[in-house]
């Protein structure tokens, strides 16, 4: 037996194409695209990225602020510095792959 090649919308009992995604004439969405295993891949990858780089920036100043207490005032203050350096190399780390790992998750969304 051959597979209908029409179907009646839900919303406006209008014939539509199996194979449409919507329906032409009201424009109810009739079946959504799904991501590809790449796609998938990709957006596991961009929020694994954000979760590792909030969870090193919050574990390196905590870090940090932890051993400057028993520090004199120069070595506080070359701590201080070199945290703010590192956090600074973290966030443009963390711009730059966040930037690079969005536009591939939207070029791999459904179309």
């Amino acid at each position: 037996m051959a597979k209908p090649t029409m179907i009646e919308c839900p919303s406006c009992q209008h014939r539509v194409s199996t194979s449409a995604p919507s329906c032409p004439s009201c424009g109810a969405v009739l079946r959504k695209a799904k991501r590809g295993i790449f796609g998938k891949l990709v957006i596991f990858a961009f929020w694994g990225f954000n979760i590792l780089m909030v969870l090193w920036i919050w574990g390196g100043t905590q870090s940090a602020v932890q051993t400057q207490s028993g520090l004199s005032g120069a070595e506080a203050a070359g701590a201080a510095i070199g945290t703010g350096i590192g956090v600074t190399l973290l966030i443009f780390i963390w711009l730059i792959g966040a930037i690079i790992l969005g536009l591939m998750a939207l070029l791999t969304r459904p179309k």
